[in-house]
């Protein structure tokens, strides 16, 4: 009897590691290939983003990519012009940003005074949003004034829905389709991070209404 209760303990301890095991390596397929949880950081997505949505991506949605180098193993398709997509921040790619994609390959992208033209033609721009009345010149900042450029083949070009006040493709270039993590889908929580946390303001601060909101 000694021996068959220690054989039961010894079981149950050896099916609760697998069980974990499993579950682990579930989790580490699932936020892999398929579906990774990130955080809004900054105002540079406003008003469309706000600081304090956590995001929902899938990755799987623009292919199967080889882990850690990013190469596309198995496409599917590509970032397509008002896809908001999180991508590894091509000066630092340990960092992680999120932008609205502009122009693909084969696009060229100017802007005058402020109004993105992507091939010529004047962008139906229903995201940006402009706060700042100030017209910068083209020799001061490539904010309002920029290009024209053609965007090289396998890149996009980006820029935060917060036009005056994102630091994007304008600024540095174009994205790798290699660096593009997945497209945003939805908000999943959404709270003031700016407010202590574990405080009382931090909880009254929850936005329930942009909870389960779509992002697009």
């Amino acid at each position: 009897m000694e021996k068959f209760i220690k054989s039961e303990k010894g079981s149950t301890f050896v099916e609760i590691a697998e069980t974990f095991v499993i579950a682990l390596v579930l989790a580490l397929f699932i936020r892999t290939f398929i579906v990774q949880a990130f955080k809004i950081p900054s105002g540079s997505m406003l008003p469309t983003l706000q600081i304090g949505d956590h995001l929902l991506v899938n990755k799987f949605i623009y292919g199967i990519k080889v882990p850690f180098s990013g190469k596309i193993l198995i496409p599917i398709k590509n970032p397509a012009p008002g896809d908001i997509v999180v991508f590894k921040f091509p000066k630092n790619p340990r960092l992680d940003y999120i932008k609205r994609v502009i122009a693909v390959a084969g696009d060229t992208v100017m802007i005058r005074n402020k109004k993105i033209f992507v091939n010529g033609r004047p962008l139906a721009d229903t995201h940006g949003v402009y706060t700042d009345p100030r017209i910068l010149p083209g020799d001061v900042s490539p904010r309002d004034n920029f290009g024209p450029v053609k965007v090289p083949p396998h890149h996009i070009f980006v820029m935060g829905d917060n036009r005056d006040n994102s630091y994007d493709s304008r600024f540095w270039g174009f994205v790798d389709l290699n660096a593009v993590r997945g497209k945003a889908f939805i908000i999943y929580w959404s709270w003031d991070v700016r407010k202590p946390l574990l405080s009382i303001d931090r909880f009254t601060s929850i936005r329930w209404n942009r909870i389960g909101h779509l992002v697009h």
